[in-house]
């Protein structure tokens, strides 16, 4: 890694993670979060200045950060979503995606602190439209979403020289969306979804904004598309 910014994105495998180390890497050199290390590293042999940084989010601990000394940019992209109604799904579910969603950002920002205070840091939470609004079979995401708004709000205030940003996107053309459509038995329709670029240049417009703007929260939704 050189004396550029530093940033740490997880979920870099796929998705919206790996849509946001590629619009971070031109001007950061990017740790690249994820499970998949076959996907991380050839994401890493694209982008000079960044590599691989695998790990099981929900079992981080301060081994996994040492030698993180700065870091200026923390974007949380991770996470999971298993739809069904209240009255399907058990506590198992409940507790899995709070451990992903939630108590896995929560426990990696903390280790991170440091690293961030010294660089006058950023975080990012990619949340969601369900993080806004609950809808049927979507309660355990949706509530691990508005914990997650909870998480960021409350790290802005206790941590003021840090950027705390909170991007809501609606429905993006990834796998996970794919599932979500079989799950609701209809088509996988990517051109009535926000892709994945697109939900990461909104990420990189609140990390590049001037020193002098804090762009605490962005939400975005297909134009034209379903709103949830």
């Amino acid at each position: 890694m050189t004396d550029r910014p530093k940033a740490l994105v997880t979920g870099a495998s796929r998705g919206v993670g790996a849509a946001v180390a590629r619009a971070l890497a031109p001007t950061h050199d990017v740790l690249l979060g994820g499970r998949d290390e076959v996907a991380l590293a050839a994401l890493a042999a694209e982008l000079p200045g960044s590599r691989p940084w695998p790990v099981e989010l929900t079992r981080v601990s301060a081994a996994d950060v040492e030698g993180v000394e700065r870091l200026d940019v923390l974007v949380h992209s991770a996470g999971i979503s298993v739809l069904g109604r209240i009255a399907d799904q058990g506590a198992d579910v409940w507790r899995r995606t709070m451990e992903v969603n939630v108590i896995a950002v929560a426990e990696l920002t903390r280790l991170l602190l440091p690293a961030l205070r010294r660089a006058g840091g950023h975080v990012v939470c990619v949340n969601s439209g369900a993080g806004q609004r609950a809808n049927p079979v979507w309660a355990s995401y949706a509530a691990s979403k508005f914990a997650l708004k909870a998480f960021a709000d409350a790290l802005r205030l206790e941590e003021p020289a840090l950027r705390v940003t909170t991007v809501y996107p609606g429905r993006i053309a990834t796998d996970m969306q794919r599932g979500v459509r079989a799950f609701e038995g209809g088509a996988f329709e990517p051109e009535k979804y926000l892709e994945p670029e697109t939900v990461a240049r909104a990420v990189l417009a609140a990390v590049m904004a001037g020193p002098d703007a804090h762009l605490t929260e962005l939400t975005l939704r297909p134009r034209g598309g379903p709103v949830n």
